[in-house]
């Protein structure tokens, strides 16, 4: 059931998502993957809490990969407003889940894919809806609410996303590299507000590389 006060809801997802942090880590191609409890293959792995995350003050929190980056690569502007926002091509996995309270056991669960071309298709892709709504769709929108960027973008994970650099020109059939982790707490995603995915008070977990950054064309947008 979900709590009435807003300040239980975002207390739920702090604790879920620091206990997720805990326990899961970045394998060699950078996915995120849960520790095991009878398989010692991961025992030499650090938790993504070990792997300098950065909490922005929304909420959103950052892993960057060490290795994992390009050098200088490309700066993202994730203004979908600005001149210069950046069109991104990329290999994602993106999850939702909802942080629950079990008996004052709390977690992130109710699991399900948002987007994923990782485990899906495996190519890369240009400019989910999450990061950037066409202009088409908002002028064909019939409802007011649908006429707005917020009910299609997530912020925090624009946000996030800011604090990484693009790479250039990579080949679609290239194997990936993930680049690092986003988490969005419910706060910064779609909180209580309606929205095009119909997931209100889910938090977000992005696992991703930019395969290509640039800045969208006048026809892209």
């Amino acid at each position: 059931m979900e709590p009435t006060d807003i300040n239980v809801r975002n207390s739920y997802d702090e604790q879920a998502i620091q206990k997720f942090m805990d326990e899961n880590y970045l394998d060699t191609q950078g996915n995120i993957k849960a520790f095991s409890e009878t398989d010692t293959t991961d025992d030499n792995y650090k938790k993504l809490s070990e792997l300098n995350p950065i909490k922005l003050p929304s909420g959103v929190i950052y892993v960057i990969r060490d290795g994992a980056q390009p050098s200088p690569g490309v700066a993202i502007e994730t203004n979908s407003s600005a001149s210069n926002a950046t069109q991104i091509k990329t290999m994602i996995r993106a999850n939702y889940y909802l942080a629950t309270n079990t008996d004052g056991n709390i977690n992130l669960s109710s699991r399900g894919a948002l987007f994923n071309t990782i485990d899906g298709n495996g190519s890369p892709f240009t400019d989910p809806t999450f990061y950037y709504v066409k202009k088409s769709v908002l002028d064909a929108a019939t409802v007011d609410v649908a006429k707005q960027r917020s009910y299609y973008e997530i912020e925090g994970f624009q946000e996030g996303l800011k604090q990484f650099r693009g790479y250039e020109n990579t080949a679609n059939g290239a194997p990936y590299n993930l680049q690092g982790v986003i988490i969005v707490p419910s706060k910064a995603a779609y909180a209580r507000d309606s929205n095009y995915y119909n997931l209100q008070n889910a938090c977000f977990v992005f696992n991703f590389q930019i395969y290509d950054a640039k800045t969208r064309p006048a026809d892209q947008q």
